[in-house]
């Protein structure tokens, strides 16, 4: 028996007019990501669904929500696009799916700031920053599916961190508005440092209503395609080619076992080689090419994003980060993945050790960003070829063993992932804004902690 039944019914008598949705196929979808990519996660989450999708269009919609919610004690799980990897919006407990993506005002565009509701699209608003010569200076490989607010509640890096960094870096996100869990729900608004208390907290400590995002001036990008005799010369020159007077914002390294799939570059990234993808400033095209012959590289592509899309060629960006994984397994379900900070100073023969330890085991793949303000460095999101949970987590060991950190993939809790130890801010601003501990109830494990009897 649900043991929400009761509680769905008073609750949805309080909605007026707001769409819900209740068809099986409807609570299966909104309440699925991207977390298939883990076979681990795939066996713990795979059929657990929400109750009811409510579908806000205005932020008074979402304060109607919230109340409800917390006067009848159901869990709620807010989601945008589902385009995460790691089960932040799959509902552990059921209850309601808070489905945002109807929120999609684009408020305004004033020089280098963007206000906007959480439900917009980046594509849509990458579009419209164009218009009045400006961009995103970040986002994910799911630019065409991933909402403003899904990236900041679950992502932490991207397309444009070579340039501009990570999400959590001071200038990137200006501010966040959030709407709490409570009878009586406030409307708070987080700047500056205080962002963190909210961004990648998986939705469990409040729902992100509004953001406001830094722009950068629009830079003409050529999307690159370069191929290396061996990996070490791909990443060596990818480390080369970081903090010069070169315009990059994305590099990404490839190894050659990647091709197979990857067939519709087959004229570009040939059986046998190793590649860079790379978005490279117009003004730096030819510095780009020469570096890459400086270090045994041929660059065999560099199209603007529009004659790309005519000659129907990804652009660089979907050939990088967890979109390579997707690649992948669209060929093959036997691949999963893993995510890693290299050492800093980056090890330049870490892939070489990997590669000699697991062989064919795993392909690699590094993301180069830049890590503070005068470094460079490089995750890692090389496949593996899944057998068991042990061996995967044996291969983590070795690369922490090798002074990596790990940002495990195959846990939905928002310690296990990465951080590793308690967010005392999170924590404590989820004591403050959900106080009933009912937003994405299961994700944050200090919570659940605290909570639990003694």
């Amino acid at each position: 028996m649900n043991p929400h039944t009761d509680s769905l019914a008073r609750f949805t008598e309080e909605l007026g007019g707001i769409r819900v949705l209740s068809a099986p196929e409807q609570l299966r979808r909104k309440s699925r990501d991207f977390f298939w990519y883990s076979p681990i996660l795939n066996e713990q989450l795979e059929g657990r669904t929400a109750d009811l999708v409510v579908v806000p269009q205005t932020e008074d919609e979402v304060v109607t929500i919230a109340r409800a919610a917390a006067r009848h004690g159901l869990p709620v799980t807010v989601r945008g696009g589902g385009t995460g990897n790691y089960g932040q919006c799959v509902p552990l407990a059921g209850g309601v799916v808070l489905d945002m993506t109807a929120m999609n005002r684009i408020l305004s565009i004033r020089d280098g700031v963007a206000e906007v509701q959480a439900g917009v699209l980046l594509h849509a608003l990458q579009q419209e920053a164009e218009k009045v010569g400006q961009q995103l200076r970040m986002f994910p490989s799911t630019l065409r599916a991933a909402t403003v607010g899904g990236f900041i509640a679950g992502g932490s890096a991207g397309v444009g961190s070579v340039r501009n960094g990570v999400l959590k870096d001071p200038g990137n996100v200006l501010s966040v508005q959030v709407v709490t869990l409570e009878e009586t729900p406030r409307v708070l608004e987080l700047q500056g440092e205080d962002v963190q208390k909210v961004h990648h907290a998986y939705g469990t400590n409040g729902i992100i209503t509004r953001v406001t995002l830094a722009l950068q001036a629009a830079v003409h990008w050529y999307h690159s395609i370069a191929t290396f005799g061996s990996y070490a010369d791909a990443t060596r020159f990818c480390h080369g080619i970081c903090g010069t007077d070169i315009d990059l914002f994305l590099l990404t390294a490839v190894e050659s076992g990647f091709t197979p799939y990857y067939k519709h570059l087959a004229e570009y990234f040939p059986p046998g080689s190793h590649a860079v993808f790379a978005m490279v400033g117009e003004d730096s095209r030819e510095r780009y090419r020469a570096q890459a012959r400086a270090f045994g590289g041929q660059e065999t592509l560099c199209l603007p994003e529009a004659e790309l899309h005519a000659r129907r060629l990804p652009p660089a960006y979907e050939c990088a980060y967890n979109h390579t994984t997707l690649q992948a397994l669209k060929a093959d379900k036997s691949w999963t993945y893993l995510q890693f900070e290299h050492p800093h100073p980056f090890d330049l023969d870490l892939c070489t050790r990997f590669k000699q330890r697991f062989g064919d085991e795993v392909l690699c793949h590094d993301e180069f960003l830049r890590a503070t303000p005068t470094e460079y460095g490089a995750y890692g999101l090389p496949l593996v070829r899944f057998t068991t949970a042990a061996r995967q987590y044996e291969i983590m060991d070795f690369l922490e063993a090798s002074g990596c950190l790990i940002f495990d993939p195959h846990v939905y809790t928002i310690e296990d992932g990465g951080m590793k130890t308690i967010d005392q801010n999170q924590l404590a601003f989820k004591r403050l804004a959900d106080p009933a501990g009912l937003m994405n109830p299961g994700k944050m494990k200090a919570w659940e902690a605290q909570r639990a009897p003694a």
